[in-house]
């Protein structure tokens, strides 16, 4: 079986690279060893995100009177919710086979290895190999929810974010272990449907990647929801021999104990490079992570990497447009390298975050004289309608010549929001050339103009 290029693994990564490999005349195959979509597909971008929309109108319903509308919502049918993020999952699924068939991508089942030689071992669920061979191979294996060793997870009581989208009853109460992304998704659906939520992070703040102003920001409104919040707090470790879960934990001021029914690991994600073929074919790897350069080469000609597996954010988004600029430069493009400082980051709890750029500490460490803007949406008129009025908009520009160096939003509906920064920094728009687009009344988005009006002085509705 000889192709142009073979890709291992269907993730967001994977499965956009083949469809752009096609577009570009390639003859191409993709390996995949599960389901199609990979895990952002089938157990976390696109599911996670239907648990959270099932959260969020139970919330609804539980503050309709609020709306003029005097409600009283029965409680929530945990094992409907799951139903209908599976079924969303799976419909996902079924698109990306119609778009390998539309495409005429061969999909081959099994687990994928790469060989010496251009090749790739597949092994199918049954045992049976198969050899492929091409002059380009992909690697974008993904990762998987990573695990300590005092933190082991066995499915049941400490489970990882596979289990926590399809538990068969919901938990009376339970301990989320690191306040990620991933973290503070599961502490909002859990939480807002009545499970008793403790978060623990062993970082001075929750979602420490963002910028600390927004850290605080989400901290407080989670408190205000009732969830528990333990920073600076490391697990010691779990007794699971009971009926529940003993957790021992070390904070600031000593140790002590918290019992749940269930301890969710959110602790980050490890990357599926074992097993794979790259010692044998000569790949380099560090610290877990495939070496490439700009273009996704690795050390040995005819074999790229993309995605989770390689440095750089472990977001979906990312993944697809590394397996873009990939295919791109091997169907001889001139691909652009990506600009991994003009990413966008999206939290989908409520509030919502989403940032892209430079934190305000950063670009100041950067050496950048900065000026900031701020704009709570308690003064927009389209927020408060909608109600929700908690949250702002920050932004940070360089004083001297107006560059927009970062975009720092937490509130309703943000993730729609970010779009702008990012298109505004890869357009090299400046805060004045922000302040003079005008912004259709009443939206969230004027939030934006505000912010970076009042950055230069020059905001209206404060």
């Amino acid at each position: 079986m000889n192709y142009d290029l073979i890709v291992i693994g269907s993730g967001p990564g994977g499965y956009v690279a083949a469809i752009r490999a096609a577009q570009l005349g390639l003859r191409t195959a993709i390996v995949e060893k599960e389901s199609l979509g990979g895990v952002c597909l089938n157990w976390g971008c696109i599911p996670t995100k239907a648990l959270l929309k099932s959260a969020q109108v139970y919330q609804y319903l539980k503050h309709a009177e609020d709306f003029g509308i005097p409600l009283k919502p029965p409680p929530p049918d945990f094992a409907a919710m799951i139903r209908r993020s599976r079924n969303v999952a799976d419909n996902m699924s079924k698109g990306v086979q119609f778009l390998m068939k539309k495409n005429k991508i061969e999909v081959i089942s099994g687990f994928g290895r790469v060989r010496p030689g251009n090749k790739v071992e597949v092994t199918a669920a049954d045992g049976k190999k198969s050899n492929l061979s091409a002059p380009h191979i992909i690697v974008a294996t993904g990762g998987r929810s990573k695990e300590l060793p005092h933190l082991k997870q066995d499915g049941k009581k400490i489970i990882g974010y596979r289990e926590a989208m399809s538990l068969s009853r919901q938990p009376a109460s339970m301990v989320i272990v690191g306040a990620g992304a991933i973290g503070v998704e599961f502490a909002y659906f859990y939480n807002s449907i009545g499970t008793k939520v403790t978060l623990v992070e062993f970082m001075p703040r929750i979602v420490p990647a963002e910028d600390e102003e927004i850290s605080k920001e989400l901290e407080r409104s989670f408190r205000k929801q009732g969830i528990q919040v333990l920073t600076n707090t490391t697990v010691e470790k779990v007794d699971t021999s009971g009926k529940g879960c003993d957790v021992t934990l070390k904070t600031e001021k000593g140790s002590e104990k918290i019992s749940c029914e269930v301890v969710l690991s959110a602790i980050g994600i490890a990357t599926n490079i074992e097993g794979i073929g790259l010692e044998e074919t000569g790949i380099k790897t560090e610290k877990g992570k495939v070496i490439v350069d700009e273009y996704y080469r690795t050390n040995v000609a005819g074999y790229y990497a993309i995605g989770d597996i390689v440095n750089g954010p472990a977001l979906a988004h990312v993944a697809s447009a590394e397996g873009i600029i990939c295919v791109e430069k091997i169907a001889g493009k001139n691909p652009a390298p990506l600009d991994y400082n003009n990413i966008p980051a999206c939290t989908y709890c409520m509030p919502e975050v989403a940032s892209v750029g430079y934190t305000e500490l950063a670009a100041r460490q950067a050496g950048y004289d900065v000026v900031v803007g701020k704009f709570p949406f308690s003064a927009s008129g389209k927020a408060k309608a909608a109600g929700h009025a908690e949250g702002f908009v920050k932004v940070v520009f360089d004083a001297r010549y107006g560059e927009f160096l970062g975009a720092h939003l937490i509130g309703y509906n943000v993730t729609e929001m970010i779009a702008e920064c990012v298109v505004a920094r890869k357009l090299e728009t400046t805060g004045h050339e922000l302040i003079k687009s005008v912004h259709p009344h009443p939206t969230m988005s004027e939030a934006i103009l505000e912010a970076t009006a009042a950055a230069f002085g020059e905001v209206i509705h404060l």
